[in-house]
């Protein structure tokens, strides 16, 4: 195949393309499991945020779970409406923190033994070390990236990076 012209590269050779293909890929295995239980891939990742690390307030959990703050204040309301999380009572007063119920423990405890042996699935077909490796190698990735700074383009004003 020759290169188009202005030099871009293929678009089958698009990093962003192939990490959405890799993510597509890789949600379709997991998106019928999640649901059956009645959520999103976006609130399942919420819940398993909170599951993995307790109480976080909103900023913190957007960054860690690559969500869009008005997103993630529907996502709040949906859960707090199926009963999953609450207001989390924290030290600084000024945060506002939302922490998993029982219902939402219980519903994470259910979902991750179905979760982890998909998960499996994928590890074994794809190799627990070249799993290890992509995994480090990806979050290289994302440190260089953002260590970049803002991107500069030659029509128009630089285009900030958000930090994660």
């Amino acid at each position: 195949m020759t290169e188009p012209a202005g030099g871009l590269r293929q678009f089958e050779k698009s990093l962003p393309i192939a990490l959405l293909r890799a993510r597509e890929a890789t949600m379709r295995r997991f998106k019928p499991h999640v649901d059956a239980h009645g959520l999103t891939i976006q609130q399942w990742r919420v819940i398993r945020a909170l599951a993995d690390s307790g109480p976080l307030d909103s900023k913190t959990l957007a960054g860690r779970c690559v969500i869009l703050p008005p997103s993630l204040t529907r996502i709040f309301r949906a859960l707090r409406g199926k009963g999953l999380i609450r207001a989390a009572k924290v030290a600084d007063g000024r945060r506002h923190a939302v922490e998993l119920t029982e219902a939402g423990r219980a519903l994470y405890a259910d979902m991750a033994i179905t979760s982890e042996a998909i998960y499996r699935e994928i590890e074994d077909a794809f190799g627990t070390a070249r799993m290890e490796r992509l995994l480090e190698l990806l979050t290289e990735l994302r440190r260089v990236t953002e260590a970049m700074g803002p991107v500069q383009t030659p029509d128009s004003a630089p285009i900030a990076t958000a930090a994660r």
